[in-house]
């Protein structure tokens, strides 16, 4: 699969800085636990260190990365427990959405959300993950903010951030990916119809299931470096 990141279609300098190392940290490029260099990432990147610094700042917001003095920043290491405390944490939130967005939605809401599916489809087609995973991400964001409620939609994205790498990695599995592709069709076609309850039940189900594959593929990635170590 390609993995390559993609710039921000808008934004400042930092903010393309800010993605390009979300992307490295999502895609497992900068692993958990890791000291990230800024030196290697400034010539890469070609930036100042101006840029880099308020990127980490923001990466530090959202939990991916953590700055200690005088070691620099550090890529976080989440647990698989952490991890699914806060899938549990997401499908609650998208529980409490889902009937309220199947009212709420705006037509203008509903076109938007089917532009961003053709969008990811064809990111799916042309098997660029990383892209697709953008766009995946920015669907169930504003599925939540279709809702119509702002603490929710704070609440939400905070913690999808902080989880993100262990998301992406359930759609590596392209078996996965292809049925992922196909949940999402349905569950837009299922807020269209404006059917809330069911909509909630599609949501928690396509959670469940990208959990379970990011899991297997976490496990089996531990497996290979613990049979690698010395």
């Amino acid at each position: 699969m390609n993995d390559q990141t993609v710039e921000p279609r808008r934004g400042t300098r930092s903010a393309f800085v800010t993605q390009q190392v979300r992307d490295m940290i999502t895609s497992g490029e900068l692993t958990p636990g890791s000291r990230i260099n800024e030196r290697v990432l400034v010539e890469r990147l070609d930036i100042s260190r101006t840029p880099l610094r308020e990127a980490f700042k923001i990466l530090e917001g959202e939990g991916l990365i953590s700055i200690r003095p005088n070691a620099g920043a550090t890529v976080v290491m989440l647990s698989t427990e952490d991890v699914e405390a806060s899938i549990e944490v997401l499908i609650g939130l998208e529980s409490i959405a889902a009937e309220h967005a199947a009212r709420r939605a705006t037509e203008a809401e509903l076109v938007e959300l089917a532009d961003l599916h053709n969008q990811m489809t064809q990111a799916w087609r042309d098997n660029v993950l990383m892209t697709y995973f953008h766009l995946n991400q920015e669907i169930h964001q504003k599925i939540v903010d279709a809702a119509k409620n702002p603490a929710l939609s704070r609440v939400y994205a905070s913690e999808s951030a902080r989880i993100r790498r262990f998301r992406f990695a359930g759609n590596r599995d392209p078996e996965r990916w292809a049925r992922a592709v196909e949940e999402h069709a349905r569950i837009l076609d299922t807020l269209r119809r404006r059917e809330g309850a069911l909509l909630r039940e599609m949501l928690r189900a396509h959670h469940l299931s990208g959990w379970g594959a990011a899991r297997r593929a976490l496990e089996l990635q531990q497996e290979d470096e613990g049979q690698g170590a010395p």
